[in-house]
């Protein structure tokens, strides 16, 4: 880690990652996501923030934290119901991005699904660094093949790969389709916003064509509208075939609530640690691999709502 990121003073951190974490306990997740649906109308997924695994007792740990949302999903009317994000390297001591092998997370990820099936509960299995693509998409592939209907997953344009990874994807897949916060080499990725942003466009629609339930998200403004006002018509789908997302704590709400009086269905990205001290080094990695992080958390502080 950058040492200038690792000397920022651990309040510091908080003071900007507050706004953007849905407080350091499930049932304040779940207050949260109470709360946006009553208030706002917004529907949520729901995402611990639990990564860099060093010992099995934090495996262990986040599997349970998962059991306990699947219970507090469960317990939401059908309707409000969040969905639920796995991050496969929270659920494994040797993660691919440093060499190792995965070992236990395919396994620990199925615990949860399983549980999650029966309690009529969705859930995504979240799309990490390219060390882990094909791992993500073979995951997704088997329990597909294990009759896992509930299970979605996430796609990032950025990847020069992810036009091929679309046509792989198992029938009627629920896909979160995203730029992606990872930077990625050149080799590998586009490092342009614009192309990005269109290949966004390109490969949502490509999606809906193919019969796959997209989970549209950015938060660009004008993307979102390009991709409801020109890219849904040309596929002829309905309101029930897409969704758009964003993250919980980014200042769009009258643009949401525009979106809702139309009829359009829209979910917030709401993570939550169990104890700030997770939470904040969650937001200590993110920075370190996207440093224009702090900018734009600043430029959205002065722009609330």
């Amino acid at each position: 880690m950058n040492p200038l990121i690792r000397i920022i003073p651990a309040s510091l951190v908080r003071f900007f990652a507050k706004p953007y974490v849905a407080g350091d306990s499930l049932e304040k997740a779940m207050e949260t996501v109470r709360r946006l649906r009553a208030e706002r109308g917004l529907l949520s997924t729901l995402d611990l923030l639990a990564e860099d695994i060093r010992e099995q007792r934090q495996v262990d740990r986040n599997v349970q934290a998962y059991m306990d949302m699947v219970d507090a999903a469960a317990a939401t009317p059908a309707a409000d119901r969040p969905t639920l994000s796995l991050k496969p390297s929270s659920y494994t001591t040797r993660p691919l991005h440093e060499g190792g092998d995965a070992a236990g997370s395919r396994e620990a990820m199925w615990q949860i699904i399983e549980k999650a099936a029966a309690a009529d509960v969705d859930v995504s299995v979240d799309m990490e660094g390219r060390q882990w693509t094909d791992f993500t998409l073979d995951a997704l592939q088997r329990f597909h093949a294990e009759g896992a209907r509930n299970v979605g997953c996430v796609l990032q344009t950025r990847l020069n790969r992810t036009e091929q990874d679309l046509a792989a994807l198992p029938e009627g897949t629920r896909v979160r389709l995203v730029i992606g916060i990872y930077q990625e080499p050149a080799e590998v990725a586009l490092t342009d916003k614009a192309a990005m942003k269109a290949r966004l466009l390109e490969q949502a629609e490509a999606l809906l064509k193919r019969g796959h339930y997209v989970e549209f998200a950015t938060h660009d403004v004008q993307c979102v509208r390009r991709f409801l006002e020109d890219v849904v018509p040309r596929t002829g789908v309905g309101p029930d075939r897409y969704e758009i997302q964003m993250l919980y704590g980014v200042p769009r709400d009258r643009f949401l609530a525009d979106l809702l009086r139309q009829g359009v269905k829209c979910r917030l990205y709401v993570p939550f640690a169990l104890g700030w001290d997770l939470a904040i080094e969650y937001l200590r990695r993110r920075l370190d691999e996207y440093p224009a992080m702090m900018w734009l958390v600043t430029k959205n502080m002065f722009s609330r709502r």
